[in-house]
């Protein structure tokens, strides 16, 4: 249970205690005591009890390996926008139509180079 809060704890999710770990079994309607582990299902039915929900399973948190690898957690959810059009970026802009052919120089249209 002490191991369990600490790393609850690691997750910003403020300071666990055990009592604080017996309290949201209590509220899972999970049956603990000091001298059993927490296995990942009876890990998940307490991180459910707790909001926001923490970034990581009831496995996750129960695995030898702690923290989690990286890749292993879950990434912030996907954003989306309500008006895609509602911001324009550099490829939104209008451009001005190329034109094929050698590069401009620094004549004015419409002027012919003189034979001299």
């Amino acid at each position: 249970m002490q191991e369990f809060a600490r790393r609850l704890s690691t997750l910003g999710a403020g300071v666990y205690t055990s009592d604080d770990v017996v309290d949201l079994a209590t509220a899972a309607d999970v049956r603990i005591s000091a001298d059993r582990e927490i296995d990942a299902a009876m890990a998940q039915r307490l991180l459910n009890q707790i909001s926001p929900t923490p970034p990581v399973t009831g496995a996750q948190i129960t695995a030898s390996q702690w923290p989690p690898p990286v890749s292993s957690q879950r990434a912030a959810p996907p954003v989306s926008f309500s008006s895609p059009g509602a911001v324009d970026g550099p490829a939104d802009q209008p451009s001005r139509p190329r034109r094929p052919g050698p590069a401009r120089s620094n004549r004015r249209p419409g002027t012919r180079p003189t034979g001299r």
